[in-house]
């Protein structure tokens, strides 16, 4: 995945939160979903600090 690509609303909130909250790792969710390491924990950090994933 390149960098320029953004990952939807859907897949940052859906996929990403409901696999962590399903108590799946971060590196599992990256290869679950094929996307970065660095992307997932940035979504789930700010889902526990703004309780959103809206941009």
């Amino acid at each position: 995945m390149g960098r320029s690509q953004e990952l939807s609303e859907f897949k940052r909130g859906t996929t990403v939160i409901g696999c962590h909250l399903r108590n799946k790792s971060i590196h599992e969710i990256s290869f679950l979903q094929n996307i970065p390491r660095s992307a997932v924990s940035g979504i789930i950090t700010k889902w526990k600090q703004l309780g959103t994933t809206a941009k």
